[in-house]
């Protein structure tokens, strides 16, 4: 394992990986020096990046290393050219090579949205390098959905900004009490490349994850909203139904992308789940 926060003042945050990428990741670790503690990688959706993490890490960190990375095309990452070949396994391979670099044997693995499909890919191509997988409002089912082709077309003809503000209540709810969250959320996003966007939306349009999830065996939880109009439980019942190890819970009176509005009940979850793992 290469030397923590504990044995250096500094740790290069940025992988050099195949492929022409560099890597930026977060690595935040606030365990007692003498541990040896386990590792939790939290990987972002699309148009989005690790900063958006950031309300997991002090939940986390004093128990876990926690690495948030940016994926190829966000974030702080190298930015492919236009016609790059997108895929789930593109990114779950990305996902390998920064566990390797790190010299990773096994993580815990969290993803949010399509963070959590390309989650559920790295289950099931390397399921030794992990001891759990968990999903946040992630969908496994882009087939048959218009809304990515929709919003393909809006970024493409209004812009990623615009695209942004239609979608943002579907992704946090309107509060007062959030509002300088909220914006900040959609400044985050609005950053992305509209090019990798438009790329990555118009791959996933023609994804479907239900035969592969039977084959994944890493114990799983999956986490949604119970009041969600996207992503809601009963999609999620049908991911929960496919994979033989999978508990699903539903975040009580919440919506949108829980995530990030109701980070400290997920992560209680989370604690609950792999702590019934014995």
């Amino acid at each position: 394992m290469k030397p923590r926060k504990h044995d250096q003042e500094e740790i290069m945050s940025i992988a050099n990986l195949p492929g022409n990428l560099e890597m930026y990741y977060d690595d935040d670790d606030y365990t007692d020096p003498w541990r040896e503690p386990e590792t939790i990688v939290l990987h972002h959706g699309n148009a989005k990046n690790g900063r958006l993490w950031y309300a997991w890490v002090p939940l986390l960190a004093r128990q876990y290393r926690v690495i948030r990375l940016d994926a190829r095309g966000f974030g702080r990452s190298t930015v492919p050219p236009p016609g790059y070949d997108w895929s789930l396994s593109g990114f779950a391979t990305d996902l390998l090579g920064l566990l390797d670099h790190l010299e990773l044997d096994k993580v815990h693995l969290i993803g949010e949205t399509v963070g959590g499909t390309i989650a559920l890919q790295f289950a099931y191509e390397h399921p030794d390098r992990l001891h759990t997988v968990t999903t946040c409002t992630s969908p496994y089912k882009f087939v048959g959905a218009p809304q990515y082709l929709e919003n393909y077309n809006l970024i493409k003809e209004q812009g990623i900004e615009e695209w942004v503000r239609r979608s943002a209540n579907r992704r946090i709810t309107p509060n007062p009490e959030t509002a300088a969250h909220n914006q900040w959320y959609a400044e985050q996003m609005m950053q992305a490349s509209p090019q990798v966007v438009m790329e990555t939306l118009a791959y996933l349009a023609n994804q479907d994850l239900s035969p592969i999830l039977p084959e994944i065996h890493t114990p799983a939880l999956a986490l949604v909203a119970s009041d969600s109009d996207t992503n809601t439980p009963d999609r999620a019942v049908g991911m929960a139904g496919l994979m033989p190890n999978c508990r699903l819970v539903a975040i009580p009176n919440a919506t949108g992308y829980v995530q990030h509005s109701e980070p400290e009940k997920c992560v209680a979850e989370w604690r609950e789940f792999v702590g019934g793992l014995g």
